[in-house]
Formats: structure tokens, sequence, C-alpha cells
């Protein structure tokens, strides 16, 4: 995900992409524990993902209160 895309996004679709992933995080944390994850990479895509929303959802709450 590119933080371009990102800042394309409301804040609503951003919290409903944010709920997912987190849900995703879930997810592979427990294929993790029970030793059923593969793709090992893709823990740490996600939290980079939800850090970056995070981010852009923080600066456009900061800009529209401004």
């Amino acid at each position: 995900m590119k933080a371009s895309d990102v800042r394309a996004k409301t804040l609503d679709e951003l919290s409903t992409e944010l709920e997912g992933l987190k849900k995703e995080q879930f997810n592979l944390r427990f294929q993790k524990a029970t030793g059923q994850l593969e793709n090992t990479g893709r823990v740490r895509q996600v939290r980079r993902d939800i850090a970056r929303i995070q981010t852009i959802m923080r600066e456009k709450r900061v800009a529209a209160s401004a």
C-alpha cells in the first residue's frame, strides 16, 4: 500500500481499512503461534500499513482542525 493511495481515501474509508488490517494482524499472530504461518513477511507489511494509515489519519484530523 502506497502513501499516495492512502491519502486519496476519506477518514471513514481509512477507519474501515484500519479495522481490516488489525483483524488480519491478529490472524497472522495466531497463525504464528500455532506454527501455521507461511508468509512471515506479511506480518511486517501489515504492521507498517497500520502505522501508515494511523499517521495519515492523524495528519488529516490536524489539518481539519487547523
